[in-house]
């Protein structure tokens, strides 16, 4: 996901490292995906989106 976001937009992410299979995005503190509500992963497009729209 670091380098699609990478590739895409131009930005670095930061990752911070969690355990237990947690794996969540925040955009300027904002929480957009938290796979322990969706209970899976984010496909790159589902996360593309939610930067998209910060760009409106």
């Amino acid at each position: 996901m670091q380098a699609a976001i990478k590739t895409k937009y131009g930005i670095t992410p930061e990752l911070a490292e969690s355990g237990g299979g947690v794996f969540f995005v925040d955009i300027d503190g904002k929480r957009v995906w938290d796979n322990q509500v969706t209970f899976r992963f984010p496909e790159d497009a589902e996360v593309f989106a939610e930067i998209d729209k910060l760009k409106t």
